[in-house]
């Protein structure tokens, strides 16, 4: 397991405001001036692709750190990884060169139809073991450190052997592995299913935890259920959550996310100021449990 020399609260990098960025870093000297310390992209918006965004990434690289962070590995799935696509995935991430790579602990396709959805895995040491045996097998094969998300889910497939944190901690134990722990997911899931996300917190070894997410959720009365849009801003539940992680892991790099109805990149630096403040008061925390 690696984690990071970065520190603070970066963006995930949007096309809707790709532009706006390249004109930051064009225009700054030095590069410290940068609004953030560091973005956040998915590879798969970037893979096999020619022209201006591969460009547009090199360029943004070489003034800021950037993190990956994929949708399609589908460590907890059954087919056979891709090869091409790894081979794709090596080769960017060796250009980008981020101190590890992150996907999601689900599954995501099936019988080589990718399905554009984050599973669930079902609760069990059978399957912790699947899938910290595919993050090895990743991990091998990009010649890269891994870490893995907890994700958002709306059922638990199967009867359940543990709960979500006991869980999430075997995949990490098992494959040695670093967590990019998404604080809304663990809110949306614990308002979902029932249960404390400040003791979630505690089951988590703080050192597994390289990264952390945080973004905005939706209610559905229909279903009656948070639902994770990631399509609005952070909510100071989520806030403070993040507060107490940081409390327990110390600097990590956090990053805002924002996929749907993505405003100006004013507002999202408002906000991510506000996330900082978040950060900032749980790094003051730790240092007052000292």
């Amino acid at each position: 397991m690696t984690g990071s020399a970065l520190t603070g609260v970066g963006l995930g990098l949007r096309w809707e405001f790709l532009d706006e960025v390249l004109a930051a870093v064009d225009a700054l000297d030095p590069p410290a001036a940068l609004p953030v310390p560091f973005f956040e992209l998915s590879p798969e918006n970037y893979l096999r692709r020619g022209g201006y965004f591969p460009a547009a990434i090199e360029r943004i690289r070489e003034r800021c750190p950037i993190l990956t962070h994929g949708l399609t590995l589908s460590v907890g799935g059954l087919d056979p990884f891709d090869p091409g696509y790894l081979r794709a995935l090596k080769e960017l991430l060796g250009r980008l060169d981020p101190p590890f790579h992150s996907d999601h602990l689900c599954f995501s396709g099936v019988d080589g139809r990718i399905l554009h959805d984050l599973l669930p895995l079902p609760l069990t040491s059978a399957a912790a073991a699947h899938a910290a045996a595919r993050i090895r097998e990743a991990e091998d094969r990009l010649e890269r450190p891994m870490a893995i998300e907890n994700i958002t889910a709306y059922l638990v497939p199967g009867r359940a052997a543990m709960d979500e944190a006991d869980f999430l901690v075997e995949v990490l134990e098992r494959a040695g592995c670093g967590l990019l722990l998404d604080v809304n997911n663990v809110y949306v899931n614990s308002r979902n299913h029932g249960f404390d996300p400040a003791a979630f917190l505690e089951k988590i070894p703080p050192g597994r935890v390289v990264a952390m997410h945080v973004a905005g959720h939706a209610f559905c009365a229909e279903a009656e259920l948070l639902i994770d849009t990631h399509g609005a801003p952070v909510i100071a539940p989520v806030l403070d959550l993040l507060a107490r992680a940081v409390a327990r892991t110390g600097p990590v790099p956090v990053v805002l996310e924002r996929d749907h109805d993505v405003p100006p990149l004013a507002a999202l630096l408002a906000e991510a100021a506000e996330v900082d403040a978040a950060y900032r008061r749980g790094l003051a925390a730790r240092e007052a449990r000292a």
